[in-house]
């Protein structure tokens, strides 16, 4: 009677324990999907380089980052390829610029079927306006390759804006994975003081230059947060020269170099993303120096001095201080 009584109560617990199991697996099974809830990191995409610095910073060990337009690449005219629609596909949490700095990623999204959460780290920066001369200067060189929207989307070239964008990084990671909130805030709260200090090491350098020697004659128009934080002029003159125009001509080049020469500056910038050779040419005609070769809407190789965000700014402003001083 005893044996027989232990055999029916094994028989009525063996449902209860298959449900159990079934529960745990089930459970598992959700955890191990979940944006960072296991010991696999989130997944994140970043639309370009300097984006990408920034994300990596706050996201650190706990993402896994792709970013879609890598060191030297240029945005402007980037042709996504069908693997970057795998990795949009896979990712839980797309950051981008915004103010229609990449044209591509709306169809690049939809394409791909990408559920991941996408996040514009400008929102919270009053943008600047683009000027209307600035725009037809632009349809001028640049044809149908490409087109600026209203608003100027280069924002990263003022430390204070990067920040606002490293405070958007750390709230969308802190959301989309809470259970390394700690480690993205405390990532982003040492990456923010390192960026304030950036700011006022800036603030110093430029200090140095005189007055009237604070214009940037550049081949994009890319640095207009950085004159409006550091009381910079900027002439986009150049522009043909960039990597979306074709060359100018001869007579357009003739008026670049008397341009150049009425400035009275000492010297002209060219870009990684540019032509320097054409800039080469219209500083040697105009008898000014063309400065080494600025970092603006991408990041260096690693190694190089704009390898990461914080270098690139150092050297921009220590490159811009040594041309200009004289």
């Amino acid at each position: 009677m005893e044996s027989s009584g232990g055999s029916a109560r094994i028989g009525r617990a063996l449902p209860v324990l298959l449900v159990l199991i079934v529960a745990a697996g089930c459970s598992g099974q959700q955890a191990s999907q979940g944006g960072g809830s296991g010991d696999d990191p989130i997944k994140v995409v970043a639309t370009y380089s300097i984006l990408g610095d920034l994300v990596k910073n706050v996201g650190g060990d706990n993402i896994e980052l792709t970013t879609l337009v890598g060191p030297n690449g240029d945005a402007h005219t980037f042709e996504p390829a069908p693997t970057d629609n795998v990795e949009l596909a896979d990712a839980d949490v797309v950051f981008e610029n915004g103010l229609e700095f990449e044209t591509w990623l709306d169809d690049l999204y939809e394409s791909s079927g990408s559920e991941g959460e996408r996040v514009i780290v400008t929102e919270g920066i009053e943008p600047l306006p683009i000027a209307e001369e600035e725009h037809a200067e632009e349809g001028e060189h640049a044809g149908e390759e490409h087109e600026h929207g209203e608003y100027d989307p280069h924002v990263w070239h003022d430390p204070t804006n990067a920040v606002v964008m490293v405070e958007s990084i750390r709230d969308a990671l802190v959301e989309a994975d809470p259970d390394n909130a700690e480690a993205y805030e405390q990532n982003a709260d040492e990456y923010i003081a390192e960026l304030e200090k950036l700011d006022t090491d800036a603030r110093e350098q430029v200090d140095s230059i005189p007055e009237n020697n604070r214009t940037l004659f550049t081949s994009h128009d890319t640095f207009g947060y950085f004159a409006e934080r550091y009381d910079f002029g900027v002439d986009t003159a150049l522009a043909s020269a960039s990597t979306e125009a074709s060359d100018p001509s001869a007579g357009e080049t003739a008026e670049l170099v008397e341009e150049v020469e009425a400035s009275g500056v000492p010297a002209i910038f060219a870009e990684n993303v540019s032509n320097p050779g054409m800039m080469d040419g219209i500083a040697s005609e105009a008898g000014v120096e063309l400065a080494p070769t600025l970092y603006t809407d991408a990041l260096g190789e690693p190694g190089t001095d704009g390898a990461t965000y914080i270098q690139m700014v150092r050297y921009n402003v220590s490159t811009m201080s040594e041309a200009l001083k004289q």
